[in-house]
């Protein structure tokens, strides 16, 4: 069967930007930003290249819960510490990854890391809420953490750059984090006039956002720093080339279709789950974190 040119449906320019906590100026594409259908992604918060002032205390987000989805954290410029209420810790430091799956419940804190506050400097980040289908929701919640050096990486041909697998494959090439639903994440680091090609299924969202430089898709639509790709839901393949040294995140998944009730860091599939999910944090059930 021959594959088909999966066509762009729009190139968008980041929304206006807005602060979560004191540390991050996020521009939201979706679901707030644009009406896309990303799905299994939920939400996505593009941290685009900001330069912040040194400071002693360090800048960030307070103690909030989560249930019902993954946050995955991926770090461009600049430190992030973390700490939950299950004891975990730790720093995503430039090309590092952390995917951390709240399932049931946790309580987290993320904050730029000390030594990162004290000199400033330039920060740039993803974060991404990925869904979970009803029948995980409820596990057990778990991290997995990618440092720059562990990444799964396809090396293009004619020195055109890599492809860092994050989770899912390409080209053979295997990423290491474990998803709860077919999922692809990657970041494509192009040098100039260098060629990447991605398969995907028709049906998979698929999208990008350009974290540097320039591409072109497949020959014909520009897209520039911070903006970002949507696809259609058709055909399977398209191709990016850089105009200049490029970092793409590109994102592909099977869409969950199931239903969804979100209230604030809560993503579930009924009001009667947001609700019990409201009252298992009121009770202290999410444990404990100063």
């Amino acid at each position: 069967m021959e594959t088909t040119i999966k066509r762009v449906s729009a190139v968008l320019n980041p929304p206006a930007p807005h602060m979560v906590g004191d540390g991050f100026r996020v521009h939201n594409f979706f679901p707030s930003g644009y009406r896309l259908e990303m799905s299994p992604f939920f939400l996505l918060d593009y941290n685009a290249k900001i330069n912040f002032s040194a400071r002693n205390e360090p800048r960030g987000v307070g103690v909030h819960p989560h249930r019902g989805f993954e946050t995955v954290t991926i770090a461009y410029h600049g430190a992030v510490a973390h700490h939950d209420s299950a004891g975990n810790s730790g720093v995503i430091y430039p090309g590092d990854v952390q995917w951390m799956s709240a399932a049931s419940g946790i309580l987290h804190k993320e904050y730029h890391e000390a030594e990162f506050s004290k000199k400033g400097g330039n920060f740039q980040m993803v974060q991404l809420w990925v869904n979970l289908p009803a029948k995980d929701k409820m596990s057990s919640p778990k991290y997995q953490g990618i440092k720059q050096a562990d990444m799964a990486k396809f090396n293009l041909p004619e020195h055109g750059g890599s492809v860092e697998v994050i989770a899912g494959a390409y080209q053979g090439t295997k990423g290491s984090v474990s998803t709860y639903s077919p999922i692809n994440v990657f970041n494509a680091r192009l040098n100039k006039g260098g060629k990447a090609s991605f398969s995907f299924p028709a049906a998979y969202n698929t999208g990008f956002v350009v974290i540097e430089g320039s591409v072109t898709v497949n020959g014909t639509e520009t897209a520039a720093t911070n903006q970002f790709v949507h696809f259609k839901n058709e055909g399977e393949l398209f191709e990016i080339e850089a105009a200049a040294d490029s970092i793409v995140l590109i994102l592909s998944g099977e869409p969950i279709n199931e239903p969804i009730a979100q209230y604030g860091p809560f993503l579930m599939n009924t009001n009667e789950e947001i609700q019990q999910a409201i009252k298992d944090y009121n009770e202290g059930r999410f444990g404990y974190l100063e």
